[in-house]
């Protein structure tokens, strides 16, 4: 290996890096919030590329009709709910929240031809049927559950993995897609060429994680986030609703994952179950971080892809081997270092 190969190995290291990352950060969030080992977020990842390449060939995705299904499925839940409770001034706001505006999208999809959209509309209109479906898969699989144990919201996680794999054959079929490049900048470095993509991935990544410590430090909603992360029964008795929490996790993890999605669509062809491997190495990073330690994480995610990269170059054949052998140590240690505290009843 010369120098030039090893810029090369590195680049594509830290650019995979930096989604893994994005893709941990979600994780310990919705884990330290609501419990829930979110399997199901490479899906999102998966959806948010096979969306916007979906609108660049003038189709429409088939994200919109899971969107208006889960929609319908949320506002008869929600309006059972209102009639249970006697809070009929609810049921409008329900049904313009859950299928209004998802209806709204499909006019829009239905009356100008998706092709012909600049591209930031286009990656603006695929966040928005993909990121609304976190949120609802929380309502119907999860809040309903939410005081039971890890192990069960687990086995839930997985269920809704499953569901949502078959979905994505369902709505994109098997065939894999990839949209054209953003950018066709590139930048001479010595002997090696960095690809404007590649530093289009980082940058945009590095900007979200900022955006993300913002929101959490400056924001009401963030520091909920953050108080309810430390100790759920304490913010629940300074009045920080669960619910409301829950949602909230799962809406940014969704974000996340839709944008993770498209920044990678350029650079690899994704299938309908790509995600689950992405988000799967996302984990390993977050494991390295305890699922508690934010810039832990995203420092064990960045490991990741750099193990990755190289690995690919020395031992291509088992690569997945490697980075998935990496949380055994970490398990390890963590299991002799960390003092076992039983389960918040």
């Amino acid at each position: 290996m010369d120098l030039q190969i090893a810029l090369l190995l590195g680049q594509d290291g830290i650019t995979n890096g930096a989604i893994y990352a994005l893709l941990a950060l979600a994780l310990v969030l919705v884990f330290a919030v609501t419990r829930v080992i979110f399997i199901p977020q490479g899906e999102f990842v998966a959806y948010g590329a096979l969306t916007l390449a979906s609108l660049q060939a003038g189709k429409l995705p088939g994200t919109l009709w899971l969107l208006l299904g889960l929609g319908a499925a949320v506002a008869l839940v929600e309006i059972a709910l209102a009639l249970r409770t006697r809070q009929m001034r609810r049921i409008p706001s329900i049904l313009l929240l859950n299928c209004g505006i998802p209806l709204l999208l499909g006019g829009i999809l239905f009356a100008i031809p998706p092709a012909t959209l600049p591209l930031a509309v286009q990656v603006v209109l695929a966040l928005m049927l993909v990121v609304p479906l976190g949120p609802m898969v929380y309502r119907l699989a999860f809040q309903p559950i939410a005081e039971a144990s890890v192990l069960v919201l687990l086995i839930v996680s997985i269920a809704v993995h499953v569901t949502l794999i078959g979905l994505g054959l369902l709505f994109f079929g098997a065939e894999g897609s990839r949209t054209p490049a953003f950018t066709d900048m590139s930048f001479e470095i010595g002997d090696a060429l960095l690809q404007g993509q590649t530093v289009l991935v980082v940058v945009a990544s590095a900007v979200l994680i900022v955006a993300l410590y913002f929101f959490f430090e400056r924001t009401i909603y963030g520091k909920a986030l953050r108080a309810t992360a430390m100790n759920r029964t304490g913010a629940r008795l300074m009045g920080i609703s669960a619910t409301m929490a829950g949602k909230l996790s799962f809406t940014l993890a969704t974000l996340i994952g839709a944008f993770s999605g498209v920044l990678i669509s350029p650079i690899t062809t994704i299938y309908y179950d790509s995600g689950f491997l992405i988000g799967l190495k996302g984990f390993v990073g977050a494991i390295v971080g305890g699922l508690a330690s934010y810039p832990v994480a995203a420092a064990g995610a960045v490991l990741v892809g750099l193990l990755e990269a190289y690995s690919s170059f020395w031992a291509s054949a088992y690569k997945e081997v490697i980075v998935f052998t990496m949380i055994i140590p970490v398990l390890l240690w963590r299991s002799l270092t960390t003092r076992h505290v039983e389960e918040e009843e």
